[in-house]
């Protein structure tokens, strides 16, 4: 059996023992192995099933293949086939070039990107999401691509040593907290001694006074670690509760014996504000002293009395005031000296006044005799105010 090529027609082989066209389908068989093998090879290398090399490297095996072949067909157009596969092998490995050359850009700049955030952290006191991030930073480092060797030393070393850096002051920062709250620890434990100590004192006003400074040592003091925190805190809170507990049940049980006391002031105050208006201020006064007495004779009231019931004795000893400075203010010689005088300089100014602005009028100086006018008005006015006054002291 014979097969022609570009190159000629070469032997394939032989079969003494079959017929022409059972020899002829039997090499037809083979070649139609290599179409189906060709075929193969060219939907993975179109897939990018392979790497450039790879695929090179079947291409180059498949192509020996078709060249020795001992079959019958277009071995030709096999070759050709091959040939285009070898074009775009070419083709893909460019793409392949240019794709790593983007990925190295990419992978560059995002490694830069990381050192940068890197640093910035590692000046940063955020110590809890700081470390978060740190981490997810190093996840990203290891997905990217390595690049040229010393460019990926270069920046791996800076963001290792911001990392160091971050590690070291985020453990110099905690040893502190640490220290500091040993210490609150210390200070906490004295102050809740003497707050059990002071919860059963009935010295009520100072020992509540001390709860207070004690709170704000407590709070000045910083955080203990926390467990040991929350408990001494239910102990602080505890001896709180059982002092403020006791005085308000103290209180409560006064308040209930002042309540009948809170009455009987309340009976003094409907018979002291019949004193105002003051009519006779020395019989007022004298029975205001008498009330006021009993009122001081019948002792404490409850806490949320005292205010309206103060206030309304205050109120009538401050109208019986008022009226006595009135008095006083009205018969003082002095006072009435000086508005008497008032009245008699206002009274003389006046008939000056007059006097000029009738000479004048007799003169036909109309601007002159106008402004004395209103001079004279002026001082009027004055002069009713100053008689009102005067009048007063003679009330």
């Amino acid at each position: 059996m014979f097969v022609r090529t570009g190159e000629g027609e070469r032997a394939v082989g032989q079969m003494p023992d079959a017929s022409p066209a059972e020899a002829l389908a039997f090499f037809t068989r083979r070649y139609a192995d290599l179409v189906f093998e060709v075929q193969l090879l060219e939907r993975r290398v179109r897939a990018g099933a392979m790497t450039p090399d790879e695929a090179t490297g079947s291409v180059k095996q498949v192509l020996g293949s078709v060249r020795g072949a001992q079959a019958v067909g277009d071995l030709d157009g096999l070759e050709r086939r091959l040939a285009a596969l070898t074009d775009l092998i070419g083709e893909q490995r460019e793409r392949r070039r240019a794709d790593r050359v983007r990925k190295q850009e990419r992978s560059k700049a995002e490694k830069e990107r990381i050192a940068d955030e890197a640093e910035r952290l590692a000046q940063g006191s955020d110590w809890r999401n700081g470390a978060n991030r740190l981490r997810q930073l190093l996840d990203e480092w290891k997905a990217l691509p390595r690049l040229e060797k010393s460019a990926d030393d270069a920046l791996w070393r800076r963001f290792s040593t911001a990392r160091t850096t971050y590690t070291r002051r985020r453990k110099s920062h905690f040893s502190e907290v640490n220290e500091q709250r040993d210490s609150a620890r210390v200070v906490k434990e004295k102050l809740v001694v003497e707050a059990e100590q002071l919860a059963e004192s009935i010295e009520w006003g100072a020992a509540a006074a001390r709860y207070r400074d004690l709170m704000r040592q407590w709070k000045a003091a910083g955080p203990a670690p926390k467990d040991v925190d929350d408990a001494l805190w239910k102990r602080f809170r505890a001896a709180q509760d059982a002092f403020f507990g006791a005085r308000d049940a103290t209180n409560a049980e006064l308040d209930r014996e002042f309540e009948a006391n809170a009455e009987k002031k309340e009976a003094l105050l409907v018979e002291a504000e019949t004193l105002v208006p003051v009519t006779d201020l020395r019989t007022a006064k004298e029975a205001f002293r008498a009330i006021a007495d009993r009122w001081d004779a019948i002792g404490k009231v409850p806490r949320e009395r005292i205010k309206d019931l103060e206030g309304r004795m205050r109120k009538i000893e401050q109208a019986i005031r008022g009226t006595e400075d009135d008095q006083w203010r009205r018969s003082n010689p002095e006072a009435r000296a000086r508005a008497a005088d008032t009245v008699a300089q206002l009274e003389s100014l006046l008939t000056g006044l007059e006097r000029k602005r009738d000479a004048a009028a007799a003169a036909g100086n109309t601007r002159a005799a106008q402004e004395h006018t209103a001079a004279i008005e002026a001082r009027q006015t004055w002069l009713t105010e100053a008689r009102k006054a005067l009048e007063e002291f003679s009330g």
